[in-house]
């Protein structure tokens, strides 16, 4: 593709303006695919700030900046005018420091989590490496938004390694710090046995509330979001001070501080626990699901309200 000069001139002005700018899809409060969500994880536990570019919201610079820096994916970070690479390229500059010294920051600290492991957990983690070859570990990675997963894949090298109970972790330098303290067990219930892992440094858990306890949330300053279509907000109108979530709001709502009280409202409470979720790994600490939502509101609260 050739790359229109107005463009390539767009493009390298917006690199002269800003040391750091990451093309991502999406934002780092509300990113759009895993591997924008991986590489602005990275950049926001390193840096105070840096500039993004929403590559969804402009299609010329989507397509522009793959011919620009001859690089075909999405996301891409660019320091000091220079292309630097995709998520995994990030990741791994990350875990051999190259990315401390790119920025000027002190050499990472390497110190191994403490992690929590049952006997029984050690026990089922033990089976399933019995037939991995020397080459290969158990890699433990935790997200920003504290989700967890296990991969069995080849050590690299540069991995921090945790161990417990006998078992060896393979950590990523910056799941490393999130990892911390973690209580790893095996667990079984009626839909099967599996690891459960409790993170004392995720979020805390959404809340439900009834629709009767919303007043003194609110007069406690919490914010009611209304995560509704605008048909239904329409159909039946939230009767005190609220906010929309949609497109327009989502970024600056993301942007509040952490500890903001934040009620989710729906049709049924079913919606609205999805986007408290959401809120969640975002690093939100005060989050409220409004039980039975607007429905239920109307019926125990305000029976002015339209039942829908």
């Amino acid at each position: 593709m050739s790359l229109d000069p107005a463009l390539h001139d767009r493009i390298q002005q917006t690199l002269s303006q800003h040391r750091v700018v990451l093309f991502m899809k999406g934002s780092p409060q509300a990113p759009r695919c895993g591997f924008s969500a991986k590489a602005s994880g990275i950049l926001s536990a390193m840096l105070d700030g840096y500039h993004t570019i929403d590559v969804l919201e402009d299609q010329e610079i989507r397509e522009g900046i793959k011919a620009y820096g001859n690089w075909p994916t999405i996301p891409q970070l660019y320091v000091d005018g220079e292309l630097v690479g995709g998520s995994d390229i990030i990741e791994s500059m990350l875990n051999d420091g190259q990315l401390h010294s790119l920025f000027g920051l002190a050499a990472p600290d390497r110190t191994p989590p403490s992690i929590s492991l049952s006997d029984r957990a050690a026990e089922a983690i033990n089976n399933a490496l019995d037939d991995a070859g020397e080459s290969v570990g158990l890699h433990l990675s935790v997200d920003p938004s504290f989700n967890a997963q296990f991969q069995l894949k080849p050590i690299q090298g540069n991995e921090i390694v945790a161990e417990a109970n006998g078992v060896r972790f393979h950590l990523d330098l910056a799941s490393a710090p999130r990892a911390n303290g973690i209580e790893i067990d095996w667990v079984e219930t009626p839909r099967g046995a599996g690891l459960s892992i409790k993170n004392p440094n995720a979020p805390a858990e959404v809340r439900a509330i009834a629709p009767g306890e919303l007043a003194a949330l609110i007069a406690d300053g919490a914010k009611v979001i209304d995560v509704r279509s605008s048909y239904d907000r329409e159909v039946a109108m939230f009767p005190g001070p609220h906010e929309v979530l949609d497109e327009d709001s989502l970024e600056r709502l993301a942007a509040l501080p952490k500890d903001t009280p934040l009620a989710f409202l729906c049709h049924h409470g079913v919606s609205s626990m999805r986007a408290a979720e959401h809120f969640r790994g975002l690093g939100f600490t005060r989050l409220y699901n409004i039980e039975g939502g607007i429905d239920a509101y109307a019926r125990d609260v305000d029976s002015s309200i339209r039942r829908y």
